[in-house]
């Protein structure tokens, strides 16, 4: 539970996500117009609202999975060190594969991922990270396609949590810590 005050500012709307959102399945579609079933793993927790408008918009035949990565816990700072927590429940060799991420901020929780599943051998393995914080990068990664990419600020909102608060906002909000 955080422990100091503090304040959301709007830095995303909802309608500029949604609008981005539509764009990036655009790209999507095109990149994957032959597939069969493209498996669309999110990384839980925090890409849950974005993998859900995502799919919602993609129009090719899919098949959702989960996989849940952790550098965090409920602090601000990654750990740098990537625990899976919970493992895909289907196979994914010889198939499409588009990892989706809520944001990639040093690189290390989508680069060790993707990693994991490039070795299980899949068709076509694509990432995608409703944010990107460029400035923060431990490790030479980028995800082939991106929402926004933002300045090295703390966000909040679409998923993506404080100390597992402020996930069911609908826009990305800069948290601002206030004096008592």
């Amino acid at each position: 539970m955080p422990t100091r005050p503090y304040v959301i500012d709007e830095m995303i709307s909802a309608k500029a996500i949604a609008a981005r959102i539509e764009d990036l399945c655009r790209e999507i579609q095109g990149e994957f117009k032959d597939t069969d079933k493209l498996v669309v793993v999110g990384l839980l927790r925090g890409s849950f609202v974005f993998i859900a408008d995502l799919v919602r918009e993609l129009d090719l035949p899919i098949e959702v999975d989960f996989l849940e990565a952790s550098s965090y816990g409920d602090g601000m700072e990654s750990t740098r060190e990537v625990r899976i927590l919970k493992d895909l429940r289907g196979a994914i060799e010889g198939r499409d594969v588009l990892v989706v991420e809520d944001i990639v901020d040093t690189g290390h929780t989508l680069n060790h991922v993707t990693h994991l599943l490039d070795s299980r051998l899949p068709a076509r393995l694509k990432s995608i990270a409703l944010l990107d914080k460029p400035s923060r990068r431990e490790v030479d990664f980028k995800a082939d396609w991106t929402g926004f990419e933002i300045p090295d600020e703390f966000v909040v909102g679409y998923g993506i949590d404080f100390a597992q608060r402020n996930r069911n906002l609908p826009f990305i909000g800069k948290v601002r810590f206030t004096q008592d």
